[in-house]
């Protein structure tokens, strides 16, 4: 997968994923009352709201941008009726031939992390297989060690899944923790980096890059240009861009010297521009998104090298 992933920025030019977090307030005022009418006020409304917001936004990208991240929180808070939106959105990004990166954050052990990896494994019964979710690759938390990881690495070893663990993140207050010295001398996020290093051996692409990546926050500019050096086979998912305060320029050091080694997320930034923008309404919300994502990937690729 991270050859496929690889191949589709290059086609594109365009090393961005656009994050499918969609929230009530959100979604247009036009596509709510239309959902409302049909459904009335229940759950079944919210998710086929989200899915006719995805789908638009989908249309308006898929030509422009190589892949989509939902998260999968954004859908989980309504139930059933939203894994359902989460499911057919996904299905419908594929179908657009988008790779989609899965961002569900899991971290567990033994059996239940066995199952949590049927996020990318999928499931047998009976003999048969089955992959429900079909995402390309998913989110995980490292907190619990190896005993977390495994059960999804041996997925990406047998079934050319992708991982991106998490090593430096976007938010403020990761400091409390990823910051912290360790006894040998490495800063905990160092060291987590290591650890994705190692646990990536062996699932290493033609470009040079393993199946095992690590997110790393655009907020980081130091110890995420200090990590493209540490970790050079680890494929980068960099959150942080746009809406939480980062631009290109801080994140042109996390590219390799070929301009490649990253994926660059923007969620609210893309899907809700038409919000702050002068010349577009909210029925050209997927227009709006369309001209954010194109501005971007200007500010990012002018910026590599």
């Amino acid at each position: 997968m991270i050859d496929l992933l690889i191949g589709k920025i290059d086609k594109l030019n365009n090393p961005t994923v656009v994050g499918l977090d969609p929230q009530y307030e959100m979604i247009p005022r036009y596509i709510r009352e239309k959902q409302l009418e049909r459904h009335g006020k229940t759950l079944k409304a919210v998710g086929e709201m989200f899915y006719e917001f995805n789908r638009s936004l989908i249309d308006a990208l898929c030509d422009i941008v190589p892949a989509v991240k939902p998260q999968i929180a954004m859908y989980e808070r309504y139930g059933l009726d939203g894994i359902e939106a989460y499911l057919k959105t996904i299905a419908y990004a594929r179908e657009k031939g988008m790779f989609v990166i899965g961002d569900i954050k899991r971290g567990d052990i033994a059996s239940t992390a066995a199952a949590y990896a049927g996020h990318i494994g999928g499931v047998d019964v009976e003999g048969v297989h089955f992959d429900p979710w079909k995402e390309d690759a998913v989110t995980i938390n490292p907190y619990l060690g190896y005993d977390g990881i495994k059960p999804f690495r041996e997925i990406c070893e047998k079934q050319g899944k992708m991982l991106f663990i998490l090593v430096k993140t976007s938010n403020p207050s990761s400091s409390e923790l990823q910051d912290v010295m360790t006894d040998d001398g490495r800063i905990l996020y160092e060291r987590t980096g290591d650890l994705v290093a190692d646990w990536g051996e062996g699932l290493v692409g033609k470009y040079g890059y393993s199946r095992i990546g690590a997110v790393v926050g655009a907020t980081n500019k130091a110890q995420g240009e200090a990590l493209r050096h540490r970790l050079p086979h680890t494929f980068f998912l960099v959150p942080g861009y746009g809406a939480q305060g980062a631009s290109g320029r801080d994140i042109g050091g996390f590219f390799d010297t070929d301009g490649r080694g990253c994926i660059v997320n923007s969620s609210r930034g893309i899907i809700a521009a038409y919000k702050k923008s002068d010349r577009f309404g909210e029925a050209d919300f997927a227009s709006a998104a369309r001209e954010a994502a194109l501005s971007m990937k200007k500010d990012i690729t002018e910026n590599i090298f």
